[in-house]
């Protein structure tokens, strides 16, 4: 086995060399016999442990030889451990320079994205806009269409209010009623597309709303990639977090995490190709709709202007029914001043009831019965209310056929007083009436 030696080229000790002595060597003196003193203190039998000079030089060389291995295992150990700090070190930085270099890729990756989904979200702001523009057309054209139909139910109850032969469905109320129905159409079309285009406007901003998230998101992993990436060293903003180095049960792969934003692109463009498509329908359904309306329009004027002509002698009177609807509401108003007195008229015995139910309240102790008395009085409490309650249910009856009366009285005199003109209702009501029209232009939704 070869013998052990410093870096130093030191040398172990040599073993020292046991000199033999001729004479045996004793291990050990006794001292025997009396040295005491009267006190009777001896020493007899006493034994001092001693080595001998050979032990002296063994341990000696042990101790050196013991001092010269550690030393040369200490010296091997820190040599070890300077080639072990350099290796490490050289890993570190080698392993360093990777994830940095890795880092950098991952920010041009993360930027290329952020660029994508800020492009896509400029386009999807645009045509929402554009969407909102169309959306605010069709608005103004279902506002529009308020004044047609305003128009066209005037004259309908206009020409309600002829009497006998004035109130015939002619020509012109067929020719309104359509005009009423193509309007109500159009209204129903034109708010079911008004419902499209708010929910595609939501789709729209619900997409916008994902590649903002996505967007912010990247623009915050962005930040934090940059921050590590020039994180040196020497710089002083760093610090031990236990726990760190794990992955996370959540975390994405790098497919996955390219594949999220480009699905959030794709999304975003298919409902935008929706919106543009949708934009597409609303200028063909204002152009159609407006043309509807301006045709029928036409027809109502011209069925006006003959219509006209045939009611030059068109006159009949109505007085005979405004006089029993009088006598009628004359009749009401007493059957409801007879109904109100008999109500008030259940006051009186209501209260004599329930003050005998409350003076029996204080009945004492055992005289606080439950006797047929109080089951009278209870019933009949309950008779008055259900009489009370009949009476109220025939008094609102009476007075809502009052009022059903009083406006048809209304309705009737209104009639009878312009029964004279049946003319001035077609001509100079509902013609001039009809010469506010709405333009094509406002009916497609371009003018408020």
């Amino acid at each position: 086995m070869a013998a052990p030696m410093l870096a130093s080229r030191e040398m172990p000790p040599e073993k020292p060399v046991t000199v033999t002595s001729m004479s045996p060597v004793r291990m050990e003196t006794t001292y025997t016999g009396n040295t005491g003193n009267d006190l009777g203190i001896a020493t007899m039998g006493f034994r001092a442990s001693k080595y001998n000079p050979p032990e002296w030089h063994e341990s000696n060389y042990a101790k050196y030889y013991q001092s010269f291995a550690d030393r040369d295992c200490g010296e091997g150990v820190r040599h070890e451990s300077k080639r072990t700090s350099k290796e490490t070190d050289a890993t570190t930085t080698r392993t360093q320079n990777d994830v940095s270099k890795k880092l950098g890729e991952r920010i041009q990756d993360i930027d290329f994205w952020k660029f994508e989904l800020n492009r896509e979200i400029q386009d999807m702001i645009a045509e929402t806009d554009l969407l909102l523009l169309q959306k605010k057309r069709l608005e103004n054209a279902l506002a529009a269409t308020e004044v047609p139909l305003h128009i066209s139910t005037d004259n309908l109850n206009a020409r309600q209010r002829r009497q006998a032969i004035d109130l015939v469905q002619d020509e012109v109320e067929l020719s309104l009623l359509k005009e009423v129905e193509i309007i109500n159409n159009v209204q129903d079309l034109l708010k079911k597309t008004i419902m499209q285009a708010e929910k595609q406007i939501a789709s729209n901003r619900d997409a916008k709303q994902n590649l903002e998230m996505d967007w912010s998101d990247k623009k915050e992993a962005l930040e934090i990639d940059s921050v590590c990436g020039v994180l040196k060293n020497m710089n002083t903003h760093k610090q031990f977090y236990a726990g760190s180095a794990k992955f996370e049960e959540i975390q994405s792969t790098p497919e996955s995490w390219a594949q999220f934003s480009h699905d959030n692109i794709v999304r975003a463009e298919h409902e935008r190709m929706a919106s543009i498509q949708l934009r597409t329908l609303i200028d063909n359904v204002l152009l159609d709709t407006s043309r509807d309306m301006r045709e029928q329009c036409d027809t109502v004027d011209v069925a006006f202007q003959k219509r006209v002509e045939e009611m030059q002698d068109s006159k009949t009177k109505m007085e005979n029914n405004l006089r029993k609807i009088c006598d009628e509401i004359g009749q009401m108003e007493k059957n409801i001043s007879h109904l109100k007195q008999a109500i008030r008229d259940k006051e009186n015995p209501m209260k004599v009831t329930q003050t005998r139910l409350d003076n029996r309240t204080y009945r004492p102790g055992v005289e606080l019965c439950r006797d047929p008395v109080q089951y009278k009085l209870v019933g009949e409490v309950q008779e008055i209310s259900q009489s009370v309650d009949a009476l109220m249910e025939q008094l609102n009856h009476a007075e809502n056929s009052l009022k059903d009366l009083q406006d048809n009285r209304m309705a009737l005199e209104k009639e009878i007083s312009i029964k004279t003109n049946s003319l001035f209702i077609d001509k100079t009501k509902c013609m001039t009436t009809r010469t506010r029209y709405p333009t094509t232009l406002k009916l497609q939704g371009y003018q408020q």
